[in-house]
């Protein structure tokens, strides 16, 4: 988001879904937050919304869903009993190891590819041996001589897997109907902040772009804003602007 006086900076966006047994998604509360030092007043209000969540829900399944960021997970721990590390992030790194293992045969890099993104979603341990497979590939002599760009995505792809793939076993979580996929968040980064915040030539003042993104995540998440005009209602603006705060 642009901002009038400081220039380009990090908005942030975050989704709760409930779930039924079959893994259908029921019900989405979007939050988002203008760009702040520390994120304390979003995660604050993320917080509020878990627990509450939980007050509702108390023998509901926690699932932790997000990209390998270290700050995502910081956050997420202590809320959650399950960490699912996105499947697209995750089978993203793999480009990098069939480049390096295929550099210039397509068609075996195509279906090393396939193969194990298939592996990677539907085999139990295939994350780990995915991982031991990079680490041999990274010691032979041949991928000592490709190109510095190659090895350097190879050794970021390990790092990732070593770093992650407790959080890779898509097999255990398909098998409970949990979701192994972001999109509703990435989703939500997309509805909530670029469509309104990011147009040619906009910038934005922190309370005029808070405003708006409270109303959007509002609308967004389905009841809310008539339960915000019922709030109007019957107590008043301030004591409603109170409340959000």
């Amino acid at each position: 988001m642009h901002l009038s006086k400081e220039g380009w900076r990090e908005a942030m966006a975050g989704t709760l879904s409930l779930y039924d047994a079959k893994g259908d998604r029921q019900h989405t509360i979007y939050l988002g937050a203008t760009p702040e030092y520390g994120k304390a007043d979003f995660l604050r209000r993320f917080t509020a919304e878990i627990e509450r969540v939980k007050a509702h829900f108390p023998d509901a399944k926690r699932v932790g869903l997000a990209d390998g960021a270290e700050s995502n997970w910081q956050f997420l721990t202590p809320y959650i009993q399950t960490q699912i590390l996105d499947f697209y992030h995750a089978s993203s790194y793999l480009g990098a190891v069939a480049n390096a293992k295929y550099p210039k045969d397509k068609a075996a890099h195509k279906a090393w590819l396939d193969d194990r993104c298939h592996q990677l979603k539907n085999k139990v341990g295939a994350a780990e041996a995915l991982y031991n497979e990079m680490v041999a590939l990274q010691a032979r002599k041949c991928t000592q001589k490709l190109p510095q760009h190659l090895r350097d995505r190879l050794g970021a792809a390990i790092t990732y897997y070593k770093n992650h793939r407790h959080q890779m076993e898509y097999p255990s979580y398909t098998a409970q109907c949990f979701p192994i996929g972001s999109g509703v968040t990435e989703a939500a980064c997309k509805t909530l902040i670029k469509q309104r915040f990011c147009l040619a030539g906009m910038r934005w003042k922190q309370p005029g772009a808070t405003g708006i993104l409270n109303l959007r995540a509002l609308v967004l998440t389905a009841q809310r804003w008539t339960q915000f005009w019922q709030k109007i209602n019957l107590f008043g603006v301030p004591s409603v602007a109170a409340a959000s705060n």
